[in-house]
């Protein structure tokens, strides 16, 4: 992302009147999602990826989550003119321990193990299973098709999610990837999508909870995913 074009608010994945307490809570969120000892982190992206990401977050956080700093990051862009404008005079509690930290040991129970030592099983194997099992009609045609596929476009994604059996509500608990940006992805509305690094890390996963080959799929997207801003 260009610096004159990024939009921290984006980055954080927050609406330009989000509270200050909403504000620090998704910098706590993504900080775990992305930091080295997450489970979200596990067969993701590569830590050059991440670690790109991670220096995003910081320096939206350092803005957003100062009042000064953000409000005049708000004159700066336009944003909050309007009467709903945000209340600023809140600054984070810096004084907490580690509240990184603290949120990761106390989300780790929503996270699965999808079967790696390196990953310590928070729930049940049987909880997980049923999690991420899937159920569903198997086709030979489908299955060929998939297997066959050269180019995974949205259309197909959406297309095999319906044919395992997925709801989008299920795919997002599965890959706690929001239904907005699911959807976004299937349809490739663009302007919807994060960066293209965010992207890539939602396909993988939508790819990995479908029993799809996870590098291939995320590879593939990407390739056509840029060729479709290219002609923009």
């Amino acid at each position: 992302m260009d610096a004159e074009k990024k939009n921290y608010y984006d980055v954080l994945e927050v609406e330009t009147n989000s509270t200050p307490g909403q504000i620090e809570s998704a910098y706590v969120r993504a900080k775990n999602a992305y930091s080295g000892d997450s489970v979200a982190l596990y067969s993701l992206m590569t830590r050059d990826e991440c670690n790109e990401i991670l220096g995003q977050i910081e320096e939206a956080y350092s803005v957003l989550g100062f009042p000064e700093k953000r409000r005049e990051y708000d004159r700066l862009r336009g944003f909050n003119k309007s009467a709903g404008a945000p209340v600023y005079d809140h600054h984070p509690d810096t004084s907490r321990a580690n509240p990184v930290k603290n949120e990761v040991q106390k989300d780790q129970i929503q996270y699965e193990d999808f079967g790696s030592n390196l990953i310590e099983a928070k729930v049940s194997k049987i909880t997980a299973q049923k999690k991420f099992g899937l159920e569903y009609d198997e086709s030979t045609e489908m299955d060929a098709r998939i297997r066959d596929c050269n180019e995974f476009t949205g259309k197909f994604l959406k297309e095999i999610r319906e044919y395992k059996n997925v709801t989008i509500e299920r795919l997002a608990e599965m890959t706690r990837i929001s239904k907005t940006h699911l959807t976004a992805m299937e349809n490739e509305d663009i302007p919807k999508l994060p960066a293209d690094v965010y992207v890539r890390g939602y396909v993988y996963q939508y790819a990995k909870v479908l029993k799809l080959n996870p590098e291939q799929v995320a590879t593939s997207f990407m390739l056509h995913f840029k060729k479709l801003k290219l002609q923009k």
